[in-house]
């Protein structure tokens, strides 16, 4: 780094201010370790040149490496030999730089050596290997077979490495500018860069600046700890020091830069100009030199207001110090009006003039007052409802209980408060190194009173069958984050610049106000632009690794366990009063492994269950929003107001999918299909929520599924283990009976649990009109933020909710809710819709029966295979026949159109199947086609004539083979199911019949799945060849240490996240947690994972395309529209418009040539992987793209 940008900021001269730092010079055992690793890397790249020139599978032409003798030093160790197989003589550089002999080092190999050499050995042997075909196993092909395969064969390889050569010699030429198809791996030091930069930004937020500058200095002191520091953890200290205004400071942060071989980035730059806006006497020279020097490395004024993140005041500050020295100056920011290079969606954004994108049903002003109660609710972090066991009739126990809980639980506080204090004390006291993180800062980022509520939550939430203890941490530890990230969007200054930027959004959204051609992320960003003043609202926070979130949920759950106590006889004054803990650490087994649990006494328990209490408390991200939710306008930003979310689900600590998402130059499409999706506005269905809640507050009905309370659980059995009259065979009886018994009781709690979540809210939300943000997983798969209550739930769940605006129902939309009702049933499967709507005509006695008396008349509706939503579309169609005019009564009711098993549609599109893509509908049929009943009608077939020929177990089969025994293993063979999957999807099936005799259970599934297996195989002659190109091209990809990624046709970037799983142990006062991490990118790909989760990854890629396609027409012609995956839904009104819309998307995605496109990305991306064996193997592989039909 250029020492000058040192002088600028520092009144007394360099080398005092060197002094001043000199605690953070290396001290020379750091310097010897330095030189030493020079030295064994050294011979690491000497090996690795050697290995790479004896290459022989591929010519690659190596670039002349010029190595510098690293200097030895006295008592160092010294380097390794070269590779066997290599000359003896060691080669050496003379100072002129040319090679000269040396006599070979006598010193020991390294293991690297070793393993570099034996690699170099196998690559020797294996050279002559040839191409494996697809679909084929890991064998390798002889000359002799080869001879005989023919010309052809011949030929058709000499034309894939033609292609081959010919694709990587243009792939060198080209820019490396498409930096967001490089693999969005972690670097080595990933979770530790990120644990540094959350430890030193919670001690900043809690004012601790001596704790954050003692720990960046210990870090910066010590070599090996210092290749963890960036220049963006450096850059935390110098905002401290920008805002007090100290730019000798800012300078020895320059200084501890220049020593950690860092250059100073745009951050760097824009805190020492703050600072200089701070400092009253600052010279507008220094400024001048400090804007050269930022120039010099090439960074331009302008960078600091398009590219950093700023706080409070800082933009402000940043402008007026460079208003000092340029007064005319104004930042030249434009827009990012870039549009998506994909073919799809040029119409969408080019061609608006007939565009009319739906407004909604609510003026500027409700939509400002609605935001307003929104941001009420996240400043919370929890909302309080009412429990619908709440209007129950209280009894005189329940009365009790609820009072006794509520005395506890003001003692628990105290006492917790108490304990959180007294830990806090201890840390603080406790001299600890500097160098070491700790949670004492985290501990300071909520008042005390918080960090309690969160505990107190947390027992009152706790299931009898207890939770264990890493998944109750972790939750403990979330919510302690998301108050933290609250709090600095109100430190920061956010919350004041988001409301006048929402209130302007609204004009967008509001009836009352002109309609434009604007998308609601494009005006968001128009406005962000026009209000440029103050704190920037997006990517502000940084998001805490997985082990300190873990780790400060531990701690929390360790005083609950340790301090939380009730007395012995609370329940019954017989027994002995003393004090006793409500939570037990306990251990138990999951599979082979041993999990630490947190369990509740059985007092609590009881206590809790009796009580039946009248309020819940959620985090306030698991309701509904009360406003329309932020538009996504980045990877960071986008949903709740002040919640964090993310753009794309992960496993907690994954972070590969958004270092990918964030290179990715265009996610407009993506964006813009999110915020159609969370834009529609819905309502609850009262009639139906009202029929709900009487049934859950009576016994709950299995049938209609709606769990019954715990008093009709099983009663776990008692009996004494050491009672000498039972015989071993019968105490092992007894003990499955309690096991048995006890998981019911588990499940029951879990089941009615969730029912009592879902339904509080819905009841809580009933007079509302609500939201749900979307977002998404690695394959681009959408789905609602809230997690308990959404449209993606259960039958119970879906009948609920309903659109909250309304259209008439206009000439054909009785029809659709008619036919829509038949396809709820689950009968006329293989009828044309007229056949369907013939079939709804002549039962409407039946429907308006159950309409006007759903539990006490002739309950038709109960027979459907999705019986809430049946009764609903019964009453939605009796209110419209009543109507005085059908065609104009306004219908809120969602109209499904599902997909003929999805995956195989798109599989035969891919292919050009004919046949395949006549079973699936894509094709014009007389009636719709049932790949199902197809199937299960040729299992039958083959069934019959096996049975003729005297085969058992196809004779006890007769009778039995129907759609609903086949449909789950046709459904998910084209997700990679396997036969064995398959074979315990039909055993389940099977086992449900009650006349299927269950000593054939086994024999009958394995006959079973083999048929279903032969059947597909023949109906979609294209799938499997696709699927076994995509299963062996990752396989070869992961093979060669790579995870597989790839691009959807919108341009979202996929990566597949399966890693060989490391063991990872955190060491609490509890006890270590052992944890499993499959995802963590320094470790190897998982071969088996990547390999069969590649086909149907890749297919719901495309399906999650497809709808995105969908979602972009359906809103720029004015429809409501939402999706569940491949299931679309609107109103009766838009079903044809809908449908139009659905067909043209789908033929204009197979219309790309997608496997080809796919082929091409899969060669640039991995043409430079030339460093391992089967390099030819893989290249020659992927360039041999399956051929298709002619569909």
């Amino acid at each position: 780094m250029n020492l000058t940008v040192v002088f600028i900021f520092l009144g007394t001269p360099w080398y005092l201010q060197r002094r001043n730092v000199s605690t953070v010079i290396p001290k020379s055992e750091d310097v010897k370790k330095r030189v030493h690793e020079q030295s064994q890397l050294l011979d690491v790249l000497e090996a690795r040149i050697q290995q790479l020139q004896s290459d022989v599978v591929l010519d690659v032409q190596h670039a002349k490496v010029q190595f510098v003798k690293a200097p030895s030093f006295e008592g160092g160790v010294s380097s390794g030999r070269t590779a066997k197989g290599s000359s003896k003589d060691k080669k050496d550089i003379s100072k002129s730089g040319q090679m000269v002999t040396k006599g070979a080092s006598k010193s020991q190999p390294s293991r690297w050596m070793e393993k570099l050499s034996q690699e170099k050995k196998n690559k020797l042997k294996k050279h002559k290997s040839t191409l494996m075909p697809t679909g084929t196993t890991h064998k390798t092909i002889s000359s002799a077979a080869k001879k005989s395969s023919g010309g052809a064969k011949l030929s058709d390889e000499m034309r894939l490495e033609k292609r081959l050569n010919q694709q990587v010699q243009h792939w060198t030429c080209l820019n490396s500018s498409d930096s967001f198809q490089e693999s969005g791996a972690c670097s080595s030091n990933g979770d530790t860069q990120l644990s540094i930069r959350s430890y030193l930004e919670a001690c900043v937020f809690v004012g601790d600046i001596e704790r954050s500058q003692s720990f960046l200095l210990s870090q910066h002191r010590v070599m090996s700890r210092r290749k963890h520091l960036t220049t963006d953890v450096y850059n935390i200290m110098m905002r401290v020091w920008a805002k007090k205004g100290l730019l000798n400071q800012i300078g020895r942060i320059f200084i501890l830069l220049e020593e950690a071989g860092l250059k100073p980035n745009i951050g760097s730059y824009s805190a020492a100009l703050e600072c200089m806006g701070r400092s009253p006497n600052c010279s507008p020279k220094v400024i001048s030199r400090c804007l050269n020097q930022m120039k010099e490395d090439g960074l331009s004024v302008d960078d600091l207001f398009s590219h950093c993140v700023f706080r409070q005041d800082e933009r402000d500050m940043l402008l007026k110090v460079i208003q000092t020295v340029k007064p005319d100056y104004e930042p030249n920011l434009s827009l990012d009006e870039s549009q998506c290079a994909s073919p799809l969606v040029q119409d969408f954004y080019t061609k608006r003039e007939h565009h009319t994108y739906p407004k909604l049903d609510f003026t500027q002003e409700e939509l400002q007052e609605r935001f307003k109660r929104q941001l009420i609710v996240e400043k919370a972090c929890t909302v309080t409802i009412d429990s619908v066991e709440s209007i129950k009739p209280v009894t005189e126990n329940m009365a009790k209980m609820r009072k006794l809980l509520a005395e506890q639980r003001v003692e628990w506080q105290k006492v917790l408060l108490q304990a959180l204090r007294e830990s806090k004390m201890i840390m603080a006291k406790t001299n600890t190194k500097d160098y070491k993180l700790n949670l004492y800062p985290y501990l300071l980022l909520l008042e005390d009173k918080e960090y309690v509520d969160i505990m107190i939550q947390s027992v009152t939430n706790l299931p009898p069958s207890g939770e264990s203890l890493k998944i109750l941490a972790r939750d403990l530890g979330n919510r302690i984050y998301t108050k933290y990230c609250v709090r600095q969007k109100q430190q920061n200054q956010i919350v004041e610049k988001l409301g006048s930027i929402y209130s302007a959004y609204t004009d967008l959204l509001a009836k009352d106000t002109k309609v434009n051609d604007v998308l609601p992320r494009e005006q968001w960003c128009k406005l962000e632009m026009e209000q440029l003043s103050g704190p920037t609202l997006q990517g502000g926070e940084t998001s805490w690794p997985y082990i300190v979130t873990l780790e400060l949920g531990t701690f929390m759950v360790d005083i609950m366990v340790k301090n939380l106590k009730i007395h012995s006889d609370i329940l019954n004054p017989a027994y002995d009063r003393k004090l006793i803990p409500i939570l037990y650490h306990m251990y138990t087994f999951r599979s082979t492994r041993q999990v630490g649990f947190i369990k509740p006494h059985p007092i609590l328990t009881q206590m809790q269950q009796e009580a039946m209490e009248t309020t819940l408390t959620f985090d306030s991200s698991v309701m509904p929003m009360l406003c329309p939710p932020v538009p996504w306008t980045s990877v960071k930003f986008g949903a709740y107001l002040l919640t964090p979310a993310k753009l794309m689900r992960s496993v907690d600590g994954a972070m590969q999918h958004e270092q990918l998402l964030e290179k990715c130059p265009n996610l407009h499409p993506v964006f813009d299909s999110l915020n159609q999706l969370g834009n529609c506005a819905w309502k609850i269905n009262k009639p139906i929520l009202d029929i709900i809640i009487s049934i859950f507050n009576d016994r709950g009905s299995d049938k209609l599924d709606i769990p019954p309370p715990l008093s009709e659980a099983p009663k776990i059995p008692h009996f004494n283990a050491h009672d000498p009259a039972f015989t071993a065979s019968e105490k092992a009886h007894m003990k499955r009976e309690v096991i048995n018994a006890k998981k019911k009781c588990s499940e029951m709690h879990s089941l009615r649990m969730d029912a009592l979540y879902k339904l509080s809210i819905a009841h809580h939300m009933r007079d509302e009109l609500f939201w749900f943000p979307h977002n998404m997983d690695f394959r681009g798969r959408t789905y609602p933020c809230p997690p308990y209550f959404n449209h993606l739930g259960s039958d119970v769940t879906r009948a609920m909710l309903v659109f909250a605006e309304g259209k008439p129902l206009g000439p054909k939309g009785l029809d659709w809710l008619k036919i829509h009702l038949v396809n709820l049933t689950g009968l006329k499967k293989r009828s044309s819709l007229q056949g369907r709507l013939e079939y709804a005509n002549s039962i409407m006695d039946d429907i308006l029966d159950s309409a006007d008396n759903p539990l006490n008349g002739r309950k038709w509706w109960m027979e459907a295979d999705e019986p809430w939503q049946a009764l609903g579309c019964c009453m939605e169609i009796a209110n419209a026949v009543r109507s005085p005019d059908p065609t104009k009564f306004i219908s809120h009711f969602p109209v499904h159109q599902d997909g003929s098993c999805n995956g195989l549609q798109h599989y035969a599109a891919l292919g050009r199947d004919v046949i395949g893509a006549t079973s699936v509908n894509l094709m014009p049929c007389e009636v719709p086609q049932d790949v199902y009943s197809g199937v299960a009608q040729q299992v039958e077939e083959l069934r019959a004539r096996d049975a003729a020929k005297g085969l058992k177990i196809a004779q006890v089969l007769e009778g039995f083979i129907s759609r609903k025994v086949v449909k789950q293993t046709v459904m998910t063979v084209v997700y990679g199911v396997t036969r064995y999957g398959g074979r315990l999807q039909i055993e389940k099936r099977l086992k449900e019949i009650d006349e299927f005799p269950k000593d054939h259970v086994w024999d009958a599934s394995h006959y079973l799945v083999r048929l279903v297996f032969s059947g597909l195989k023949e109906m979609f002659t294209g799938t499997r060849e696709i699927q076994d190109w995509l299963t062996e091209s990752a396989r070869l990809i992961s093979k060669s240490g790579h995870t597989v990624e790839w691009v959807t046709p919108l341009g979202l970037p996929i990566v597949q996240p399966y890693h060989r799983t490391r063991s990872q142990v955190l060491k609490s006062t509890m006890q270590h947690i052992n944890l499993q991490i499959s995802h963590d990118a320094k470790e190897r790909p998982d071969t088996v994972k990547q390999k069969n989760a590649f086909p149907p990854n890749f297919i719901h890629s495309l399906d999650s395309t497809h709808m995105m396609l969908t979602s972009l027409y359906c809103y720029s012609a004015g429809l409501t529209f939402v999706s569940v995956h491949d299931c679309f839904w609107t109103h009766a009104l838009t079903v044809d418009t809908m449908n139009k819309i659905c067909r043209e998307q789908f033929v204009a995605l197979h219309s790309q040539p997608i496997l080809q496109e796919l082929s091409d990305f899969l060669l640039h991306k991995y043409s430079k992987k030339k460093k391992y064996q089967e390099y030819r193997r893989l290249m020659l592989l992927l360039a041999k793209v399956p051929q298709t039909g002619y569909l």
